[in-house]
């Protein structure tokens, strides 16, 4: 069985699970530059039970793609029981429970955060789940359902005495939903009163965020999310960093590259035309930060196929050579 405190000293380098973009072409990035786990997108209890067949696709789980938990929610213990049993004969190294998930469609169900309002049936999912896995369980929790229901501490207490292997903590309520800041003195509170690992997340982007909430939290894993779309170098970044290794210089071709690889494998995980419709969103992202961006960033929303892309790529990479050799000369 894999030991979460090993991978976690190894590497601390966590990439959240974000729907929509959590797919294998982007796992297999963040691994490439260094990450020391991955998730799945969030994975439906009810879908696994009914035997959906696109969610039994999200369950099969590439050679490249380890180490990594897949994720599931759901608010029934049986069915949560039964999922777990399945996956337990899947090549995921971990099991994660959303319970902090602050989407009202999944709320609504009584699942993801809304689990956090009946501590008594999240601990029994838990319990439940162990009895039929040899994968350790672990658990996605926020701070509470509103500003006036934080208990983070207690409920994350009642999930290692359940028997979760690890917890991510998420530095909000759900009422927040991603406004104000992340609360990191809540996150070193968990931190300081389990025996088991404690991931935080909330608000990293940088290097410099990474490194200091590290060190005031000191958390095991620090879980990075919106801040790696489209931007997987932040990990090459840090990874270097913990390593000892120099600075690096991300070129524009490398991130063009990047660009192409995620799309290319997405086009062949889940066909052309969903592949490109999901990375018209993502590809802008690549192109943050770069001059005249503006420009480009207009055409990714109409992107129909991976050869639009890479047309479009390979004229503006043109276009920065040209304007670099004017200012040369």
């Amino acid at each position: 069985m894999i030991n979460i405190k090993e991978i976690l000293d190894e590497n601390p380098i966590v990439a959240a699970p974000l729907a929509g973009i959590s797919t294998d072409a982007y796992r297999a990035l963040c691994l490439n530059y260094g990450c020391g786990l991955v998730y799945t997108e969030m994975t439906s209890s009810e879908a696994i039970h009914y035997h959906n067949i696109k969610t039994l696709e999200m369950t099969r789980i590439a050679n490249d793609n380890h180490p990594i938990a897949l994720q599931l929610f759901g608010s029934k213990p049986l069915i949560m029981q039964e999922a777990a049993a399945f996956i337990d004969k899947t090549d995921a190294d971990i099991i994660d429970i959303n319970m902090g998930c602050p989407a009202p469609k999944v709320v609504k169900t009584g699942a993801g955060s809304a689990l956090m309002r009946d501590p008594k049936k999240a601990f029994e999912i838990v319990r439940r789940m162990k009895e039929v896995t040899v994968k350790p369980i672990t658990v996605k929790i926020r701070l509470g359902y509103s500003e006036n229901e934080k208990n983070y501490l207690s409920f994350a207490k009642g999930l290692e005495e359940a028997g979760a292997s690890a917890i991510a903590i998420h530095g909000r309520t759900r009422s927040q939903m991603y406004e104000g800041v992340a609360n990191w003195d809540a996150i070193k509170e968990v931190k300081d009163a389990l025996n088991i690992p404690v991931i935080g997340n909330g608000d990293i982007r940088s290097i410099e965020d990474f490194f200091r909430r590290k060190e005031e939290s000191g958390v095991d894993g620090i879980m990075i999310g919106r801040g790696l779309v489209g931007n997987p170098f932040l990990i090459k970044e840090i990874d270097n960093a913990l390593k000892g290794k120099e600075d690096i210089n991300v070129t524009v071709e490398e991130r063009f590259n990047a660009c192409l690889f995620h799309s290319s494998r997405l086009c062949k995980e889940i066909g052309e035309v969903p592949a490109m419709r999901q990375m018209r969103g993502i590809a802008v992202s690549y192109l943050k930060g770069l001059p005249q961006a503006s420009i480009f960033k207009a055409r990714c929303s109409s992107l129909n196929t991976l050869k639009e892309l890479e047309d479009l790529l390979f004229e503006y990479q043109n276009m920065l050579q040209d304007s670099e050799n004017s200012v040369k000369v």
